[in-house]
């Protein structure tokens, strides 16, 4: 009876029921709105951060162009810094010198207020050390490329200078590494746990169907997913008998390795679910960039089925096509535009959105009849957009 029992899972685990049916997607203008309200944020923390890296916290604005690739910029660095004169202002360090690029007294005061509150506080830094120790480990082996873990650094919450400022604090949980990498061969540098937790090794959905049952954690436990779909939405038939089939099978956790499940199976696709889940649990902001999720799945060997989990399941993930790009987003942790749980660390990027917001109040005052000084320094920032440098004198 047991070997027929055993004969009867495994056959399951090999097992795929998903209707040819076409699983639609539809707009939901809340997560839109909410992803399109950080436009530019991204690049505009970026920019802030190489600028007060710098010893002097300014840069010379005849550098900027080599900035544009590594903060991903679709216009030139000096066009940029021009439509946010709240968060960028230029000066003249000396006669003799370029015009520099600094930030504005009141984006340097938020800067101070997030290293202060956010990345040197002890509670916050432990904190982050255990997103980043459940994103490690959801990779089975424990580590990952940098390359790979930088694509993941502003949504993980990550300081910009993390490899210094928080990974040397914490030897007992990282160490950067050399392995080959996965997909080119050639040896890379890596960021990998010092040791499994155990403690960490628990999902954010076991973590609650614990608190339900109240009791611990258990394996092989029925977990269902909670969906969400924007008003009017309908699942096909077939599809939505599928789901509720699917939501049945077993829940894996996304920290075991379940890669002896038939690749294309229900239950696979049940624990690739779970690890896409836990990976959008743990970002500060409950979304990330597709391609940051693709390039993951890639390294961690799930190949296409990451994307095949995003398309069966709008119910729980939602692709946004705003900003250029195409973002997903975890449907449960938003009510409309807002975050249900916010981080501190989204509510300091929120007060960056308002400073970036007030800019074209200051643009409007820039070009007035009497104000040369500051058309001279908007002047200096457009002559080296069109690649000619004037130093105009600011101070």
């Amino acid at each position: 009876m047991a070997a027929a029992t055993t004969k009867l899972g495994r056959a399951l685990q090999q097992r795929r029921t998903f209707v040819n049916a076409r699983v639609k997607w539809v707009c939901d203008h809340h997560l839109d709105e909410a992803v399109q309200r950080e436009k530019n944020l991204k690049q505009v923390l970026s920019l802030k951060d190489r600028i007060v890296s710098s010893p002097p916290k300014s840069l010379p604005l005849s550098s900027l162009s080599l900035l544009k690739p590594l903060v991903n910029l679709h216009i030139t660095a000096a066009a940029f810094l021009l439509k946010y004169p709240s968060v960028f202002t230029t000066h003249q360090p000396s006669p003799s010198h370029p015009l520099h690029v600094r930030l504005t007294p009141q984006a340097l005061s938020l800067h101070k207020e997030e290293e202060e509150t956010i990345h040197l506080s002890p509670p916050h830094r432990n904190a982050t050390v255990q997103r980043l120790t459940k994103f490690l480990m959801l990779t089975g082996a424990g580590s990952l490329p940098l390359n790979v873990v930088d694509r993941f650094r502003f949504d993980l919450g990550l300081p910009h200078d993390y490899i210094t400022s928080l990974i040397g604090d914490y030897p007992d949980f990282f160490e950067v590494t050399e392995i080959k990498d996965r997909l080119t061969g050639e040896p890379t540098l890596a960021l990998a746990v010092s040791s499994r937790r155990s403690s960490l090794a628990v999902s954010e959905m076991e973590r609650r169907e614990a608190i339900v049952d109240g009791s611990r954690v258990k394996k092989g436990l029925r977990i269902r997913y909670s969906m969400n779909f924007p008003k009017g939405y309908e699942l096909d038939k077939r599809v939505k008998e599928w789901v509720e089939q699917w939501q049945n099978l077993p829940y894996i956790s996304p920290y075991e390795n379940a890669f002896h499940l038939g690749s294309f199976s229900d239950q696979a696709e049940k624990w690739a679910v779970a690890v896409l889940h836990e990976l959008l649990h743990i970002l500060v902001s409950k979304k990330t960039e597709t391609d940051n999720v693709l390039c993951l799945g890639e390294y961690l060997g799930f190949g296409i089925r990451f994307k095949q989990a995003l398309v069966h399941h709008p119910g729980i993930f939602y692709m946004s096509h705003k900003i250029r790009t195409q973002t997903v987003v975890l449907r449960e942790a938003y009510h409309k535009v807002f975050l249900i749980e916010r981080h501190p660390l989204m509510g300091m990027r929120h007060r960056y959105l308002y400073l970036m917001s007030k800019s074209g109040r200051v643009k409007n005052r820039d070009y007035v009849p009497g104000n040369e000084r500051s058309n001279q320094k908007n002047r200096g920032i457009k002559a080296c957009e069109d690649g000619e440098i004037y130093a105009h004198s600011s101070r």
